[in-house]
């Protein structure tokens, strides 16, 4: 893969040339290729043209170079200062272009999280109003702040004395330790975090089952007395609707039988009861007898015959099923009292189970699952039990190898660490990689002893700083200055760095009270850094510089902001003259420029040289 970054030719000037397009080979992963910055301090409106390897930043004292950091702060999730916002606009605007490999991890996350990647850029930034409000976005989203934090944990490091420093988190001096380590903790920790995890479950689920014995005791013998009641009344599907039909039956046996026959009456007379009156069958059968006398001289009236003769047959079927009906409706007090104590059964169960009885019937099945499953709580009890003797002794296991393997990384570390930091104005300080265990009775037993432990194994890992021997070794957050700090983490950066691809790292006053011999070596270091991680460095040193693959200066204009034509790209010339003023504050001294071009050309070596 490749990227295309902004790279500037300057003039003798060192005027801001115009940029055009490289191609480079992508080693260093996601590239911070521009930062821009608008109504922060005193940088009015500004942009930073980047590019992988070593970019530097000079300027004179108080020329903004520290908003840079600040900037950099804020798209990082960082918290905000609302007194760095300008008074003349009210608003300070910090925006970042990362490039992003097709397939990366950050590039996934950003779909998830909704946000637009514009042909591999994406575009973050920072808002901040005079009033105290803050407002993130992602790829055209807005988002908290804390997801700006998210996506750039592990891409951008920002090291400086006003930035509270990953290296003074415990949890990043483990993880230096466990990088210089490799393999030897890499994998057994992987195996350690699945076992670690399945153990929280169980151990989860077992205090559950613990804890709410008792209750589920309680629980069990409701189902039982439950479905014994259930068991006992024996109802069948659809029993209670049938029920209710026959109770209504059986209630009113001599109303229906009445309605019944004095139905049938109108229908049909019954000459043994005295009623000569004709019923409507003999209407409907007198009405078909007269149409149909006539029916010759008419087709219509033969159509009237036809549809008489069809109400005749369907009266007299309906007076015949009403005679049915009514001799069979009986009234049958012992049946009656049988059904109403059986319906009273019923609604008991449906008042304590449910609606209807196939609700209760629902109930009773479920709850029989359910019974089951509280009724083999003890075998589930002693399945996780053996579980979790079985997991807790491979995490022991697992955190013995663990630690093993970083105290034997320890020493090797330390004296590593040490070796950079003897060319960083520390030449008689040590480093020291102690790699301590707490005990705890409720911990995880470990060769005999029981340790406190975590998602990373049993051990707490100290970095500690001997700044000269015959020192006490002290926590290197408590015992070492900003600059000592920044010096100790760009020494195990450079140890750590690697062929593969990095972050980007950001470096403030890492030279602060260094000169000469080791401000060289710094420059050496940082170029050495930037073969894989892009690192960007805000330096006074001219030796620093020196190693630069781009050189940005920032300089103020005539009212004390800094615009866009005050960030100039330089090269040539230009380095030469930037060089000269911070060795000798005179750009156009003679003597300067020579001491600079001739630190330009052992810069050029050294690195052709790594």
């Amino acid at each position: 893969a490749h990227i295309g970054y902004r790279f500037g030719l300057s003039s003798i000037s060192g005027c801001r040339p115009w940029t055009f397009l490289v191609r480079r080979p992508l080693k260093f992963g996601v590239v911070l290729e521009e930062i821009r910055i608008r109504g922060l301090g005193v940088i009015d409106d500004a942009v930073l043209d980047l590019a992988p390897g070593l970019t530097v930043v000079s300027g004179e004292t108080g020329a903004g170079k520290t908003m840079i950091v600040q900037g950099l702060g804020l798209i990082t999730g960082g918290r905000a200062d609302y007194a760095l916002v300008s008074p003349q606009t009210g608003r300070a605007f910090v925006e970042a272009r990362l490039v992003v490999p097709d397939g990366s991890p950050l590039a996934e996350r950003v779909q998830e999280l909704g946000a637009d990647l514009d042909e591999n850029v994406l575009i973050i930034g920072r808002t901040l109003t005079a009033e105290g409000r803050s407002r993130a976005h992602l790829g055209g989203r807005s988002v908290p702040a804390s997801v700006l934090s998210e996506i750039t944990e592990n891409l951008i490091a920002v090291h400086g004395q006003s930035e509270a420093q990953r290296l003074r988190r415990p949890s990043t001096q483990r993880e230096a330790l466990d990088r210089f380590a490799g393999k030897a903790v890499a994998e057994p920790l992987a195996r350690y975090s699945q076992v670690y995890a399945r153990l929280a479950k169980v151990r989860a689920e077992l205090a559950d089952i613990t804890e709410r014995a008792r209750e589920r005791e309680q629980e069990a013998e409701l189902l039982r007395r439950g479905l014994a009641e259930v068991e006992r009344v024996a109802p069948t599907p659809g029993e209670d609707v049938a029920l209710d039909a026959e109770l209504r039956r059986l209630e009113h046996a001599e109303t229906l039988v009445r309605v019944a026959q004095t139905a049938h009456s109108a229908l049909v007379s019954d000459p043994a009861t005295g009623d000569d009156t004709p019923g409507a069958v003999d209407l409907v059968a007198a009405a078909r007898r007269i149409i149909g006398a006539e029916s010759s001289l008419d087709p219509q009236l033969a159509d009237f015959a036809s549809r008489l003769g069809e109400v005749s047959t369907l009266l007299t079927d309906i007076a015949a099923d009403l005679a049915s009906y009514a001799a069979g409706v009986e009234s049958d007090p012992a049946r009656l009292a049988e059904a109403q104590d059986r319906k009273a059964a019923l609604t008991s169960l449906t008042r304590a189970h449910g609606t209807d009885i196939d609700g209760v019937l629902q109930w009773a099945e479920t709850a029989s699952r359910r019974l089951l499953e509280l009724d083999n709580t003890g075998d589930r009890l002693e399945a996780l039990t053996a579980e979790r003797d079985r997991l807790t002794e491979e995490l022991g296991r697992l955190a013995a190898e663990i630690s093993a393997a970083r105290t034997a990384a320890a020493e090797r570390f330390g004296e590593a660490v040490a070796a950079e930091l003897a060319g960083l104005a520390m030449p008689r300080a040590r480093v020291e990689a102690a790699v301590l265990q707490r005990e705890d009775p409720g911990g995880l037993p470990v060769n005999g002893r029981t340790l406190a432990y975590g998602p990373t194994g049993v051990d707490d890992v100290e970095l500690r700083l001997v700044p000269h021997p015959g020192a006490p070794a002290r926590p290197v957050e408590k015992g070492a200055s900003g600059g000592e700090l920044s010096r100790v983490m760009l020494a195990i950066e450079v140890v750590l760095a690697s062929a593969e691809a990095g972050a980007t790292m950001v470096f403030d006053e890492v030279d602060a009270g260094v000169g000469g011999r080791a401000a060289v070596e710094i420059g050496r270091r940082l170029a050495r850094l930037a073969r894989t991680h892009q690192v960007i460095c805000i330096t006074h040193l001219p030796q620093v510089a020196a190693f630069a693959d781009r050189h940005l200066v920032v300089r103020k204009a005539d009212d004390g902001s800094v615009t866009r034509s005050g960030v100039v790209a330089l090269d040539g010339p230009g380095r030469v003259r930037e060089l000269s003023r911070m060795l000798a504050g005179q750009e156009e001294s003679s003597l300067a420029r020579g001491h600079a071009e001739e630190l330009l050309a052992a810069a050029a070596a050294d690195k052709a040289a790594q």
